[in-house]
């Protein structure tokens, strides 16, 4: 695509200089975030070394009860979502051991499937470890924190609402005697074998919530954050310094148990899923994609087939709500079409961008758009990678637990109704750092 659209730039008299600064524009606007997206991929691999995610994950494992095991299903895969920012990782680990405590008590797996769905990917919408929650204001040009703060007016709602239908279909499930399935036993089991908990291993974790609160720059926070866990793998797990390192820059891997005595050989399946992640390298691919997604943008903005295209989208749009209304039906189609959650946010967030900044809409109420249109429906859709994970990972059709997947499809209620009340939706001011740096881009396009 982005040859094609070079080809066309060139047949309109443009040059490749003209092309090359447009890329490199786009791109530099962006390095920050994208810095910040490969940062992640640091502190989750020191995080796993350090024993703070496999922490979390036990004690988010230790609360299933299978009395409540709807809602519990639900609330525990939210927790580790957040904790772990993957939802296929939580799905893989967490999910599993739900679907055999439901499959053990004749729960309806269509909606405990559904249930697990909701939760993997309110932390996949949340999680400042989560590579959408990264992506989402990369294209709407705003910053992490900003956009996981306006991500709360959807999501918080929706968490309540998906929570209260799951707390009343379970009452009507009859709960037997239920032993804990074997495969839950040998995680909590093994987890607690392979790493020292102590209240020093949850660390990492206050030091990120309390710079996201006392809005700390990003990176400097996420470093010291990895710091600390990097001590505690030293220092608590035993792992050596090199291999503390080595997470940081490749991801965990199983490999490193033989250091504290363990045989990798003897991990169930599950557990080298949740293990076996994180460190920088775990992020190139999604950086590559963002490189390859605004190298397109750039093209493209040389000849202004965007606006060519918005112009299209906008032509009966004259509200808020239709704005965003039209995001949301664009970043559908773009999930439809390319069955990629990570293009829905990118090549939306391109077409939408300046006319959100040209209507004074903060940019953070866009990034919270792309993430109600694109991030928690993508598993909804059978054809996308994540609809056929989540199918064949827990075992019920895509669209069997599509109606029960609740959370994923409220968000984009609570977003139309916000855009067409005109509630929680950040208006720009004309001082604005956000907004001058517009007028000037549009100073220098023309």
């Amino acid at each position: 695509s982005t040859v094609v659209a070079g080809l066309i730039a060139a047949y309109l008299g443009y040059t490749w200089d003209d092309i090359i600064e447009s890329i490199v524009g786009k791109l530099s606007k962006t390095m920050p975030a994208i810095l910040i997206l490969i940062i992640v991929g640091f502190l989750i691999g020191t995080w796993m070394i350090g024993g703070t995610i496999p922490m979390m994950v036990y004690y988010g494992i230790k609360v299933i009860s299978p009395k409540y095991l709807i809602i519990t299903s639900f609330w525990v895969t939210a927790f580790v979502s957040v904790a772990t920012g993957t939802s296929w990782g939580s799905a893989g680990t967490i999910g599993v051991a739900l679907m055999g405590v439901a499959s053990g008590i004749g729960a309806p797996l269509p909606v405990v499937a559904g249930a697990v769905v909701s939760g993997a990917y309110f932390g996949d919408k949340l999680s400042p470890l989560s590579d959408s929650t990264n992506l989402a204001p990369i294209a709407a040009g705003t910053t992490l924190y900003e956009h996981i703060g306006s991500m709360l007016y959807t999501s918080i709602p929706s968490f309540i609402i998906a929570s209260i239908v799951y707390f009343v279909v379970g009452l009507k499930i009859d709960v037997g005697t239920v032993a804990t399935p074997e495969k839950v036993t040998t995680i909590l089991s093994t987890l607690e074998e392979l790493f020292s908990f102590n209240i020093l291993i949850i660390l990492p974790v206050v030091i990120v919530l309390a710079g996201s609160i006392m809005k700390k720059p990003t990176i400097p926070v996420m470093l010291f954050a990895s710091i600390i866990a990097m001590f505690n793998a030293v220092f608590f797990q035993h792992f050596t310094l090199q291999q503390a390192f080595t997470s940081a820059l490749s991801g965990f891997d199983t490999e490193m148990l033989l250091q504290i005595g363990y045989d990798p050989a003897n991990l169930i399946g599950d557990l080298n899923v949740l293990l076996n992640r994180g460190g920088m390298e775990s992020m190139l691919g999604v950086t590559l994609l963002a490189f390859c997604a605004y190298g397109f943008a750039g093209t493209i903005s040389v000849t202004g087939s965007l606006d060519i295209v918005l112009s299209k989208f906008m032509k009966s749009v004259h509200s808020i709500g239709g704005l965003i209304t039209t995001t949301l039906i664009a970043t559908f189609i773009t999930v439809i079409v390319t069955s990629n959650g990570q293009l829905s946010l990118l090549i939306p967030g391109e077409m939408f961008r300046k006319t959100y900044l040209e209507r004074k809409i903060h940019p953070k109420v866009l990034s919270r758009t792309l993430e109600d249109g694109a991030t928690v429906i993508e598993p909804l859709v059978p054809w996308t990678a994540a609809g056929a994970y989540m199918a064949a990972t827990l075992g019920v059709a895509t669209l069997e637990y599509l109606p029960w997947a609740v959370f994923n499809y409220l968000g984009l209620v609570f977003a139309i109704i916000y855009g067409f009340t005109n509630t929680f939706i950040p208006k720009l001011s004309e001082d604005d750092e956000v907004y001058q740096e517009y007028l000037r881009e549009i100073s220098e396009e023309a």
